[in-house]
């Protein structure tokens, strides 16, 4: 997700990632994907460590994936009215949306701005 916007797109489009984490454990997974992938995930990771905004969405998962709770995988693109566009979810854990299908929603955003 870290380059999933060009720089143009990142004038128009927020990324927000949701994590169980509370704030350390936000810190950890943040300087773990800057150490593997050579820099910060380039998006704010907002922590729900009581899981309220993870429940009020649905994604709650109860199984434990690897001795952890977690929610769904989940990917929601809203348009700039805040109605949602598009969604992925998945009661995999290791299922990850694919980052051509988000463009491709984002995609819709911006021509429903253009006119005919």
């Amino acid at each position: 997700m870290r380059h999933l916007l060009d720089d143009e797109a990142r004038v128009t489009t927020q990324i927000l990632a949701l994590s169980p984490d509370a704030a350390d454990g936000g810190r950890k997974m943040v300087d773990r994907v800057t150490q593997e992938a050579g820099g910060p995930p380039g998006f704010p990771l907002l922590g729900d460590p009581d899981f309220s905004v993870i429940n009020r969405y649905g994604v709650f998962n109860p199984e434990p994936f690897n001795g952890r709770r977690v929610p769904h995988p989940a990917v929601y693109v809203l348009d700039r009215s805040g109605t949602v566009i598009w969604t992925f979810l998945d009661t995999d854990a290791r299922i990850r949306a694919e980052n051509e299908d988000i463009l491709k929603a984002l995609g819709q955003i911006e021509n429903e701005g253009q006119g005919p």
